[in-house]
C-alpha cells in the first residue's frame, strides 16, 4: 500500500511538473511575442517621427503655397499616426499584463479563446456633395473662396490619407479617387472618416529664409551656403530622444509658420454599413460659415464600403479526405479537400490545387449547412463528419472521413471556426465582394507644374530602384537623404 501511494504521489508530481513546464513555455512564448510586437510598433513610431521631421523642414523651406499645403497635410497625418501608435502601444501593454497574470495564475480555468478572422476593408469612390448659394454657383457672384481639403481615414492604429483637392464654387462635389484598403480589420472595426480643410487664400508668412534658400540652391552651393541651409532646416525640438530604456520621448512640436488644417466634418462607418454598392452616409459637421476654412457641405458622404474576410479569400483548412455520397458504404472517394469561403473544394490530387485545375466536385459550407460528427462504423475506424445541405428542397448529405481521429478533430474545429467567422462577418460572407487594389500614390510635390522645391534646388534624376535623388554634389548629404526618404516613403 505504501509503495502504491508513493507511486501515485510521484505520478501526480510529474504531472504537476509537466503542467508547470507547459505554463512556463507559454509564458516565454508570450513574452517573446510581446517583445516583437512592441518592437514593431516602436519602429513605426520612429519612422513617423522621422517623417514628421521631414515635413517640418519642408514646410519651413516651402516657397510656394501648394508646397506648403502639401507639407502641412503630411505633418498633420504624421502627428495623427504617432498618437494612434502610442495609443496602440499602451493598449498592447495593458493586454500583455492581463495575459501574463492569467498565465501565471495556477487556478486559471479554461477560457473560450476563439477569435474571428481578420479581413480587408476597402473604401472607395468618396464623394462629398456641396451646397453653394445660388448667387455663388449660378450667378458666379462674390469673392472666389478656395480651400484645400483632404480626408484622413482610420481603423485602429492604421491611418491613410487621400490626395489634396482644391475646392471652390465651380465644384458641386468633393471627389476623392483613392481606393484605401485596411488589411487587418476585425469584424468589429470602426472606420473613422475625417474631412480636413484649410483656406488656400490665407496669408501666412514663411519668412525670407525660403526665398533665400531657393535662390541659393538654384545656383551652386558653397560651404557658407550649405552651413546656413543646415541651420535653417535644423529639426530642433521636433526630433525624438531616448530615455535610456528603449522608449522614445516625443518632444513638443516646434512652431512652424504655415497653413493649418481644421477638422470640417467626420463620420464613423462599421460592419453594418458594408454593402457591395454605392451608399450615402450622414456627416457630423464642425465649424460654421464664419470660419475661413468653411466649405458649404450638404451633410452627407457617398462611398463604396466593401469587406473581404480572410475566411472568404484564404485556405482555412486543407488535407486528404475520403468522401461518401449518400448511404452507399462502397462509394468512398479519395480527394484533397480545401476549405475556402462558402465551399469545401474537393480535388483529385493536391497538385491540382497548385495547377489551378477545377475541383472534381464542391460541397457547400454556408450559414444553412448542418455539420455533425457521426459514430464509428465497420468500414471506417475513425469518426466521420456528416455535412448536410438543401438543394432544391432536397437534403443532400456528404460523409467525410480523415486518416486519423486527430485529423477529424482538426477538420471539425476548422468547420466550427468557419461558422463562427461567418456569424461575425455577417453579410460579408454571403458573396465575395470585389476590392480594387489601390494604384500607387504619386508624389504630389514633385511636379513641373507646381514648381517643386526639388526643381528649385537642383537637377533631378529618377533611378528605377532608388527613387528621386539630387545630383548636385554641392547640396549636403543630409538634405539629399532627407528629401529622398520623404518622397520614397510616401
Amino acid at each position: 500500500m505504501f509503495c502504491r501511494n508513493q507511486t501515485t504521489r510521484a505520478t501526480i508530481a510529474r504531472g504537476s511538473a509537466l503542467e508547470m513546464e507547459i505554463r512556463r513555455g507559454k509564458f516565454r512564448r508570450s513574452v517573446l511575442l510581446d517583445t516583437l510586437q512592441d518592437s514593431n510598433i516602436q519602429k513605426k513610431i520612429d519612422h513617423e517621427i522621422r517623417m514628421r521631421d521631414g515635413a517640418c523642414k519642408l514646410l519651413a523651406a516651402c516657397s510656394q503655397r501648394e508646397q506648403a499645403l502639401e507639407a502641412s497635410k503630411s505633418l498633420l497625418t504624421c502627428n495623427t499616426r504617432i498618437m494612434a501608435y502610442m495609443s496602440e502601444l499602451q493598449r498592447m501593454k495593458e493586454a500583455q499584463v492581463m495575459q501574463r497574470v492569467a498565465l501565471r495564475s495556477s487556478d486559471a480555468g479554461p477560457t473560450d479563446d476563439r477569435l474571428p478572422c481578420k479581413g480587408r476593408v476597402a473604401i472607395s469612390d468618396l464623394r462629398i456633395p456641396l451646397m453653394w448659394k445660388d448667387t455663388e454657383y449660378f450667378k458666379n457672384k462674390g469673392e472666389l473662396h478656395r480651400c484645400a481639403v483632404f480626408c484622413l481615414l482610420q481603423v485602429g492604429a492604421e491611418i491613410h490619407d487621400t490626395d489634396m483637392v482644391i475646392v471652390d464654387r465651380t465644384l458641386t462635389d468633393i471627389c476623392f479617387d483613392n481606393t484605401i484598403v485596411f488589411s487587418e480589420a476585425s469584424p468589429g472595426f470602426e472606420l473613422r472618416v475625417e474631412l480636413y480643410s484649410c483656406c488656400s487664400e490665407d496669408d501666412y508668412s514663411t519668412g525670407s529664409t525660403p526665398r533665400k534658400l531657393a535662390s541659393k540652391l538654384s545656383s551652386s552651393l558653397g560651404r557658407s551656403a550649405g552651413k546656413k541651409l543646415r541651420v535653417a532646416m535644423d529639426p530642433g525640438a521636433c526630433s525624438p530622444i531616448s530615455n535610456g530604456g528603449g522608449a522614445t520621448l516625443l518632444l513638443p512640436l516646434p512652431t512652424v509658420v504655415g497653413p493649418k488644417y481644421h477638422l470640417l466634418a467626420h463620420t464613423t462607418l462599421s460592419l453594418s454599413h458594408v454593402q457591395d454598392s454605392f451608399r450615402t452616409h450622414d456627416l457630423s459637421i464642425s465649424g460654421n460659415e464664419e470660419c475661413s476654412h468653411w466649405v458649404p457641405l450638404y451633410g452627407n458622404v457617398c462611398c463604396r464600403l466593401a469587406a473581404q474576410p480572410h475566411c472568404m479569400t484564404q485556405q482555412m483548412m486543407s488535407g486528404c479526405l475520403k468522401v461518401k455520397f449518400g448511404g452507399d458504404p462502397q462509394s468512398w472517394t479519395n480527394v484533397y479537400g480545401v476549405l475556402k469561403g462558402t465551399n469545401l473544394f474537393c480535388y483529385h490530387r493536391q497538385e491540382d490545387v497548385e495547377a489551378n485545375i477545377e475541383p472534381a466536385f464542391t460541397i457547400s459550407i454556408n450559414k444553412k449547412t448542418r455539420i455533425r460528427a457521426s459514430e464509428k462504423d465497420l468500414h471506417n475506424k475513425a469518426q466521420s463528419i456528416c455535412i448536410s445541405n438543401h438543394y432544391g428542397g432536397e437534403e443532400v448529405t456528404h460523409t467525410l472521413s480523415a486518416d486519423s481521429r486527430e485529423d477529424t478533430h482538426r477538420w471539425m474545429e476548422a468547420f466550427w471556426q468557419q461558422f463562427y467567422d461567418m456569424s461575425q462577418w455577417k453579410q460579408c460572407c454571403d458573396d465575395l465582394m470585389k476590392i480594387e487594389l489601390p494604384s500607387p500614390r504619386k508624389p504630389t510635390l514633385v511636379t513641373s507644374k507646381q514648381g517643386s522645391l526639388y526643381h528649385e534646388m537642383a537637377p533631378l534624376t529618377i533611378p528605377s530602384c532608388e527613387g528621386i535623388l539630387l545630383q548636385d554634389n554641392a547640396v549636403s548629404a543630409e538634405i539629399r537623404a532627407l528629401l529622398s526618404s520623404y518622397y520614397n516613403d510616401r
